[in-house]
């Protein structure tokens, strides 16, 4: 009772003493009409945007779930000297909002495999797998033959569109995949991590995918070691073990890309300088591998060496665009996720800022009455903002609140975590840390050694072509079919067309009395065991 009564008496005190935080116009009723008024009027004076899409932008922030989108518009605002609550990020002006459910068909909360098949395929599936569908299971080749699926990616290059991807990860990751790769593990980037059963039974890796499944005409990211054979020195890190190639069958596919482009105007790159002499107006294709695996945080980029994720936007749409047809793009800001799994809510904070301003770029070299933009994220993470802290308050900084221990806490903390770190039924004692500290490690209340992912619904941002599409609550899926349906690409062309819906074809699922879809139980059970012990080893 008595330590409940000291935390009612604080937080007596912050209203009392935050109360004198707000601005003069904050004060004035009139400052909040007006606001609303201007809100509501500029939401009855739009018009639907029922033009076919040209091109779409698509932008995935990996692991950017509600909460970091809040915490990272703070901290835009405060990153620019101001209290960061009242910030509009370039995402928040989007007029169409929505939000997709992210469960897959066999966990409650997914990973960047079967979200990125169902947003880019618009199939959920399961686990671990990417541009399979449910009938496959994780791990096992032969599951995969027959049943796999193609992305928004491979329809638009169908119909002529020029198609891309950037990412801040390696190429051959999650969610870059899941445009272009048919895999029953996420985890097969080269063919050295495949299982020899998986080879005898025709399975390739996704880097050999990547160079052979689309013709894509542009390709940032990392990713070097698994495109070489084995032993090969890294350009960038000779003498570092760990970049040499990874490849067994001695294959150098950067190559053999190189080689499939002959007659067109293609470059490969690996640093920041041959990235800049690459000239958008006279080149084919591109591909730009800047590190062996995944590219650096940015608050860690070395910016003579690495381009930011704006400069990386800025130059896949200068050549994608010159397509009298348009383009697909597909942009991920996935260290956001990386930097949540090890528990670092700043350095997490900084890639979605970062994200942010990609975005804002893409609108600046796109017209919005041709192009779709959508931006959503995958999943969550278990990131919670808490606390009562004042308006203005630091969001990597600490709760004026103390907790009933009596001791600090920080307005950002982990449901899991590396950041659990009980002595002897003690919490840290923050009060001499600097937790704004890009390499500070957020507190958790379950020891776990990456955070897992969450899953809450994400958002699902539009603005453009049929951008009114995006609203309500959908299943994850739903989001490559209404950029499909946009672009007039896939199988739904009734948008430019004026054709009927095709049939359907689905699968047949048998449901229980729950109302509950119920897959071979056997089999089911056996994909999510595995499923679990694979996630247990990965970072998604």
């Amino acid at each position: 009772m008595e330590s409940t009564r000291r935390s009612f008496l604080a937080l007596f005190l912050l209203v009392v003493l935050g109360s004198s935080i707000a601005t003069v116009e904050e004060e004035n009723s009139e400052f909040w009409r007006s606001q609303a008024r201007k809100t509501l009027q500029a939401a009855l004076d739009r018009k639907l945007n029922t033009n076919v899409a040209r091109n779409i932008l698509f932008f995935l922030g990996d692991g950017m779930g509600l909460t970091t989108l809040t915490a990272a518009r703070i901290l835009k605002g405060q990153l620019e000297n101001q209290p960061g609550e009242e910030t509009v990020m370039t995402m928040d002006t989007f007029p169409n909002v929505g939000l997709a459910k992210t469960y897959s068909v066999d966990f409650q909360v997914a990973d960047s495999a079967a979200t990125a098949t169902a947003y880019l395929c618009g199939v959920k599936t399961n686990l671990n797998i990417v541009g399979v569908n449910a009938a496959g299971r994780n791990g096992v080749c032969r599951t995969q033959k027959g049943n796999e699926v193609t992305s928004i990616l491979k329809w638009a290059k169908d119909a002529g569109k020029s198609v891309g991807i950037v990412t801040t990860t390696r190429v051959q990751h999650a969610t870059p995949a899941g445009s272009y790769a048919h895999s029953a593990s996420r985890t097969w980037y080269c063919d050295a991590d495949m299982p020899e059963s998986a080879k005898r039974d025709g399975c390739t890796d996704i880097s050999f995918q990547l160079i052979n499944n689309t013709d894509i005409d542009v390709i940032i990211g990392g990713g070097r070691k698994y495109m070489t054979p084995t032993g090969t020195k890294d350009p960038e890190y000779p003498t570092d073990f760990f970049s040499n190639g990874e490849r067994k069958d001695g294959r150098d596919l950067i190559k053999e890309w190189q080689n499939l482009k002959t007659g067109k105007v293609a470059h490969y790159v690996w640093n920041k300088a041959d990235f800049d002499a690459v000239d958008p107006e006279t080149t084919d294709y591109l591909m730009a591998l800047f590190e062996p695996g995944d590219l650096r945080y940015e608050e860690e980029r070395d910016p003579s060496m690495d381009p930011s994720i704006v400069e990386t936007t800025e130059k896949a749409i200068r050549i994608l665009q010159k397509n009298p047809k348009g383009f697909f793009l597909l942009v991920e800001g996935g260290r956001i996720d990386q930097a949540h799994h090890a528990g670092r809510a700043s350095m997490a904070l900084h890639e979605a800022v970062a994200f942010d301003r990609a975005i804002a770029k893409g609108l600046e070299l796109t017209e919005e009455h041709e192009t779709l933009t959508v931006v959503t994220a995958d999943h969550s993470q278990p990131l919670t903002f808490n606390g009562f802290p004042f308006r203005g308050n630091s969001i990597l900084g600490k709760s004026p609140l103390w907790a009933g221990d009596m001791l600090p806490y920080t307005t950002l903390m982990y449901g899991n975590g590396p950041g659990h770190k009980i002595v002897n039924g003690t919490r840290p004692d923050i009060r001499n840390v600097d937790t704004k500290s890009k390499d500070y490690i957020q507190q958790a209340a379950v020891p776990v050694d990456t955070t897992t992912h969450s899953g809450e619904d994400v958002a699902v941002l539009a603005r453009g072509p049929m951008a009114h599409l995006f609203q309500g609550v959908n299943e994850q899926n739903y989001i490559a079919h209404a950029m499909g349906y946009a672009a007039c690409v896939g199988a739904d062309l009734r948008h430019c067309e004026g054709q009927t819906a095709p049939p359907l074809v689905h699968t047949t699922l048998k449901y229980n009395k729950n109302g509950a879809g119920a897959v071979s139980a056997s089999a089911a059970l056996l994909g999510s065991l595995l499923s679990v012990l694979l996630a247990i080893t990965i970072l998604m």
